[in-house]
Formats: structure tokens, C-alpha cells, sequence
């Protein structure tokens, strides 16, 4: 028997699918071509949503302890480098120009995620934070690199939307 509190709708697949169409768009980036293979990658991230309260990457082995998985909820902290590198990110969710176009096939993309016991917390020391002439703290997008000086990091990143908890002091 199925609970439906946990079951994963066609309804719930097609919004997120939507959703993260028009962020992509709306922030410079491309979602895989590919419509079926993109909807299985954002009903695994309800998946992940449901079963951690956040949605790591579909593709990733998470912990379900939010702070050890800041860099693979979606959109990853590898995101943006992957594409560069590969055309595509880890999970192949987010792709290049070049790939959404057709121009090229995606490969293979190998994880740049450091293993557990050699993952550091690359958050720069609070103590550089005034090294400029602002009185505000400077924070870093961890995902796109945005960077805002405010009190406080804001709800959503402007550029990726990515949530306050992805940013750090910079």
C-alpha cells in the first residue's frame, strides 16, 4: 500500500519541471534538452526534498544532514564549473548553450565533489570581513558567486536562486 503523503504526482513533476525551467532561463542557464530526462532528474528531487527536507542532487549520495549537503543541493556548488568544463553539470540537469542546442552531446561528467573525509569548509574567515572600505559584510553566492553587501545574506540568491543558507561571508 502506498502513502500518498509520499507518493510523487505527474501534477508535482510538471510544476518543479516548470519552475526550475524558468529560473534557469530567467538566470542565464539552460535545462537538459531533453524534457523526460529533466522531469526524472526534478522528480528526484522531490524525492531527495521529501526524504531530507532539501533537494540534493538526484544523482549524489547525500547524508540527509543539511550542513555535510549545502554544496549538492540543487543547483550544486559544482554547477557552474562543470558546465564550463563539460557542457553539462554533474547530474547533466543544467547543460550549456552549445548542448541545449544540439550543437554537441553530453559526456560523462566525473564528480568534483571531494569523498567525505577530505571535505573542507571553504568558508573565508569572518575576521577578513572588513578588509574593504563597506561597513556591511560582503556575501558570496557558494553557487554562482553573486556577491551583496548587507546585514544579511539575502532569502534567494537574485542570480540562481539559490536560499540564504548556500551564501557565506566573504
Amino acid at each position: 500500500m502506498t502513502d500518498d503523503k509520499s507518493a510523487i504526482n505527474q501534477e508535482q513533476i510538471e510544476d518543479l519541471y516548470k519552475k526550475l525551467k524558468k529560473d534557469a532561463e530567467d538566470s542565464g542557464y539552460r535545462l537538459n534538452p531533453d524534457a523526460d530526462f529533466a522531469k526524472d532528474l526534478a522528480k528526484g528531487l522531490i524525492a531527495t526534498t521529501k526524504r531530507y527536507g532539501y533537494p540534493a542532487c538526484p544523482c549524489r549520495l547525500a547524508s540527509g544532514q543539511k550542513d555535510d549537503d549545502l554544496d549538492i543541493i540543487c543547483p550544486c556548488d559544482y554547477r557552474d564549473k562543470d558546465i564550463t568544463e563539460f557542457n553539462a553539470c554533474y547530474c547533466a540537469l543544467y547543460v550549456s548553450d552549445k548542448a541545449a542546442k544540439g550543437e554537441i552531446q553530453i559526456k560523462s561528467i566525473p564528480e568534483r565533489r571531494p569523498p567525505p573525509g577530505k571535505r573542507k569548509n571553504l568558508s573565508l574567515n569572518p575576521s577578513l570581513l572588513f578588509l574593504s572600505s563597506s561597513k556591511l559584510p560582503v556575501w558570496r553566492c557558494k553557487v554562482c558567486g553573486y556577491l551583496c553587501a548587507r546585514e544579511d545574506a539575502p532569502d534567494i540568491c537574485p542570480i540562481c536562486k539559490a536560499k540564504k543558507d548556500r551564501f557565506e561571508r566573504f
